[in-house]
């Protein structure tokens, strides 16, 4: 098994050391570092090598950037003797991989876009690769990133639009899991079971979508009937433009993505 190095120690790169591990993964094959020694103290009781960002760049034949967008330029100096001539992922919203290549100029590159239900082992990570990384170094990382949940390889031209949909997507879940148990709510139903009515069916309907290939669209047909329940609520979210605020959103996410990429 390859030996990675992780650079940062928050909830991601936890999520990615536990779900390796999840995978049979050995600790031992791991080396994660970080400014806090609390989040470093609770990785090593995983087993896990700890310790600076140079030893872990040094250590990993793959090294992965877990780090927030606004300390790369302090990172990514400290670490580009160690990472050259290795592949290197970066995780971080709006950091293009010609930024990272600037600084690690020796290293191939590989960017990434995964979301926060990562960390339960369901996220939805986009991959883009530019050269020197190669075809096969964007199947080593869907590899390793398909232990915490699913993948996807797009142009890097794209990935606003995947922050936007899946990046950002989560919140629209959470908010939409809120409304529907508000509703179950306002019609009698305990608090604790219209939370777990909604969020279950939220999660039953997206497992039936990649599980059958079936378009939601066909789905959400199958289950109005003529004049009755399904239609109506249906009809009423078409009349308060659900769809269209949702696409709003999604397309103003997208553009602040942009605005903000460095």
């Amino acid at each position: 098994m390859m030996k990675i190095g992780i650079i940062g120690a928050g909830n991601m790169a936890g999520a990615i050391v536990n779900g390796l591990i999840g995978t049979g993964m050995a600790p031992s094959d791991l080396f994660v570092s970080d400014v806090s020694a609390e989040k470093l103290q609770a990785i090593a009781a995983l087993g896990v090598h700890t310790g600076k960002n140079e030893e872990a760049a040094a250590f990993g034949e793959v090294v992965i950037l877990a780090v927030k967008p606004n300390i790369y330029e302090k990172v990514l100096p400290s670490i580009s003797e160690a990472t050259a001539g290795k592949l290197v992922i970066s995780i971080a919203a709006g950091v293009t991989i010609g930024f990272v290549s600037g600084y690690l100029s020796a290293a191939r590159v590989v960017r990434i876009m995964p979301n926060t239900p990562l960390l339960v082992g369901c996220g939805m990570t986009a991959v883009s690769y530019l050269p020197p990384a190669t075809e096969d170094d964007a199947k080593t990382v869907v590899s390793l990133f398909s232990a915490v949940g699913k993948c996807v390889i797009v142009p890097e031209s794209q990935m606003d639009a995947v922050v936007a949909v899946s990046g950002s997507g989560p919140a629209y879940a959470y908010m939409l899991i809120d409304a529907m148990a508000a509703g179950g709510v306002l019609e009698g139903l305990a608090k604790k079971d219209a939370l777990l009515l909604a969020a279950q069916t939220v999660l039953g309907a997206a497992k039936t979508v990649l599980e059958t290939g079936t378009h939601p669209a066909i789905l959400t047909d199958n289950v109005c009937s003529p004049g009755g329940t399904t239609i109506a609520a249906v009809a009423a979210l078409e009349e308060t433009g659900f769809r269209h605020s949702v696409i709003q959103a999604v397309k103003k996410c997208a553009e602040k993505s942009a605005a903000l990429k460095k």
